[in-house]
């Protein structure tokens, strides 16, 4: 008698995608919509920690950070939690678990959008 089981097979977590904020301002006026997604990812970067936490991820090596990479920024580890959480539910950043770290990457497409907007044309 055998002791093996078959599992299920369990479908890959898809990161939920995040939508470019809006047109470049020179195009046409922001929509209410458009106008409160991109005005929480400034907030977000608004904030001196947040900033210097989305810098350390977008430069870091690979374009992805483990936290245990990133939490020497002057502030606690709940701290930095604190505003890694902040960034992620702007769009700016996704993260991924791996083991017992979590890996956090920079939000290529948000990020672009981000700066077209505040191009002139």
């Amino acid at each position: 008698m055998s002791n093996t089981k078959v599992l299920p097979l369990l479908e890959p977590e898809v990161p939920e995608v995040t939508a470019p904020c809006c047109p470049p301002l020179t195009e046409r006026p922001l929509t209410a919509a458009e106008a409160e997604r991109t005005a929480a990812m400034f907030k977000a970067l608004g904030d001196p920690i947040r900033l210097r936490l989305f810098s350390l991820v977008a430069s870091h090596e690979g374009g992805e950070a483990c936290v245990c990479d990133i939490s020497d920024v002057g502030v606690s580890q709940p701290t930095v939690s604190h505003h890694l959480r902040k960034l992620k539910e702007a769009g700016l950043l996704t993260s991924e678990r791996r083991g017992t770290w979590v890996y956090y990457k920079v939000e290529p497409s948000v990020v672009a959008a981000m700066g077209q907007m505040l191009t002139l044309r």
